[in-house]
């Protein structure tokens, strides 16, 4: 565990994530041989957050110390918003371009990856927009469908992105290893800067209120199962949503009830781990489901 004694530089030289941190309390580099006290003190940094910070990132400890700064919270909360909208997606969105542009013309895969990179960064934009609000307890599912959506990109890019011809100096596959790279580690920040607000954030405010502690399961993410394979009629509702119809046109063309269409969409969605349009169209053209020309 860090201590406010500890010299910060030394924080910052060990922990990958520290650089990260600072930055988000408004720190700066060029620390020398200062404590983290006396820098955070020097910048009008409450320390005891900033180490419960640093120490939930660092060791997952999620003890709330007694004199936690909720105003200090929030700016670190907030700076960490500017920096996912306005730095970290478009940075990964361009790079994204850059990597998987080049694959097959003759597919269209690339760009509906990239329709579920938008759609993404559209929920999230939305999810952040509510927490600026102060809007912290009415969308505690947000966290875990969100990183479960940036979970299926990654997973389309594995199993569906088409090969293509390496250049000579390895340069289109060098720059997609660099793009799943930063996937992963925005999965990764993503994921504790939600787990900061669970664990950190609403008890503070709780505590703050004087109302009684609510408790919030682990939202631990279950085992993951090998892919199941689809049934006959789960294909055939498959095929139907990636064609844009609703749920009550599905029924009629299949001559189903909507509840089982309703239910079969739910089963394909568990099966391929694929919840967006985009991502089943991808399943669907991999797996010659449908004809790429039909697909607009």
């Amino acid at each position: 565990m860090y201590k406010a004694s500890d010299k910060i530089c030394d924080l910052m030289s060990h922990e990958e994530d520290a650089i990260q941190i600072i930055s988000r309390f408004g720190l700066e580099m060029g620390v020398g041989e200062q404590t983290i006290q006396e820098v955070c003190e020097s910048h009008g940094v409450h320390t005891p957050t900033f180490l419960a910070i640093v120490n939930y990132k660092v060791f997952k400890q999620s003890a709330l110390p007694a004199d936690i700064d909720i105003p200090t919270l929030q700016c670190y909360l907030h700076n960490a918003h500017n920096y996912f909208i306005n730095f970290r997606l478009p940075r990964l969105r361009r790079a994204l371009i850059e990597a998987i542009i080049p694959a097959d013309p003759t597919t269209k895969i690339p760009g509906l990856i990239l329709r579920c990179y938008d759609e993404f960064v559209d929920e999230i934009r939305t999810h952040i927009e509510r927490e600026n609000e102060g809007l912290y307890d009415e969308h505690e599912q947000d966290d875990q469908r969100i990183t479960d959506k940036l979970t299926e990109i990654k997973d389309l890019i594995i199993k569906y992105y088409p090969t293509q011809p390496t250049s000579i100096e390895g340069t289109v596959t060098y720059t997609l290893i660099c793009v799943m790279s930063d996937l992963w580690h925005t999965e990764r920040d993503f994921a504790d800067h939600c787990a900061i607000e669970d664990e950190i954030l609403r008890p503070a405010l709780i505590k703050a209120n004087g109302e009684k502690a609510k408790t919030k399961k682990p939202s631990g993410r279950a085992n993951k199962l090998e892919q199941e394979e689809l049934s006959d009629r789960e294909r055939d509702v498959l095929i139907q949503v990636v064609r844009g119809l609703s749920n009550k046109e599905i029924a009629d063309v299949l001559c189903i009830s909507m509840h089982t269409v309703v239910s079969h969409r739910k089963h394909i969605t568990r099966k391929l781990k694929i919840h967006s349009i985009a991502g089943l169209t991808i399943y669907a053209i991999v797996n010659h489901l449908i004809d790429l020309n039909s697909v607009e």
